[in-house]
C-alpha cells in the first residue's frame, strides 16, 4: 500500500467483504411517519451503552424526544440550521448526544469524551442500521441554543444531534435533496489514508 495518494481518490466498491451492516448503512434523508416502538428506542441506546470508552468512563448522554412529545420535540428540531430542518421535521425520533467533560473518578478534564461519544454513536448506528432504520447525523446544529433549549450544564458538552426513523419515499425530499438522497456512498480509497510506515 502506497502512502498517501494525493489525489484522495474515492470509490464507491467495497475493497474488501464487511459486516452488513456497514455495507448498507447510508445517512438517509427521507423517512416514513412510522412511529418507532419504545423497546425499538431502547435497544439503541442499549447498543450505545456497551461501546467502549477511556478508562470505562462512558462519558455519552442523550437526549430524545419522539413526535409525540411535541414540546421536547420541537425544542430538538430547533437547533438545526434550515438546511438539516427541512428534511428532519419528519423523522420520528431526534437525538441530541452529549459528552461529559471530565472523568467521574478525579473530576480531571477527559480529552477523549467526544471520541468516545462518537464511538456510542457507531453503535448506536448499526444497531439501528440492523434493525432496517435509517440514522443521519447533523453536525449541523446551533450548540448554543441547544444548551439553552435544554438546560444543559457547563458539565457536558453537545456533539452532534441524529434524526431516527424508517427509511421513506426519496419523492418527497426536493430536487437537490433526492438526488443526494439516490446518489450511491463513495468513499476515499485506503491509499488514501493509511499507510504501514510513518511520514
Amino acid at each position: 500500500m502506497e502512502v498517501l495518494n494525493p489525489a484522495m481518490e474515492k470509490s464507491t466498491t467495497k475493497a474488501e467483504p464487511l459486516l452488513k451492516e456497514i455495507e448498507i448503512r447510508k445517512s438517509l434523508r427521507a423517512y416514513s411517519d412510522q412511529a418507532l416502538a419504545p423497546t425499538t428506542i431502547r435497544t439503541l441506546f442499549e447498543a450505545a451503552r456497551w461501546a467502549p470508552s477511556s478508562s470505562n468512563e462512558q462519558p455519552w448522554v442523550y437526549i430524545y424526544a419522539t413526535r409525540e412529545q411535541p414540546e421536547l420535540w420541537n425544542k430538538l428540531l430547533d437547533t438545526l440550521v434550515e438546511g438539516n430542518r427541512v428534511w428532519a421535521h419528519r423523522a420520528p425520533l431526534l437525538v441530541l448526544a452529549l459528552a461529559r467533560k471530565n472523568f467521574i473518578r478525579n473530576g480531571k478534564p477527559n480529552g477523549s469524551a467526544r471520541y468516545d461519544v462518537g464511538t456510542a454513536n457507531a453503535f448506536l448506528t448499526l444497531q439501528a442500521t440492523a434493525l432496517g432504520l435509517n440514522v443521519h447525523q447533523m453536525g449541523g446544529y446551533d450548540k448554543a441554543k441547544a444548551i439553552e433549549n435544554l438546560s444543559i450544564p457547563d458539565t457536558h458538552e453537545p456533539v452532534v444531534m441524529m434524526a431516527v426513523g424508517y427509511p421513506g419515499d426519496a419523492a418527497m425530499l426536493n430536487e437537490e435533496l433526492r438526488k443526494r438522497e439516490n446518489a450511491p456512498r463513495e468513499r476515499y480509497v485506503q491509499e488514501a489514508f493509511v499507510m504501514n510506515k510513518g511520514f
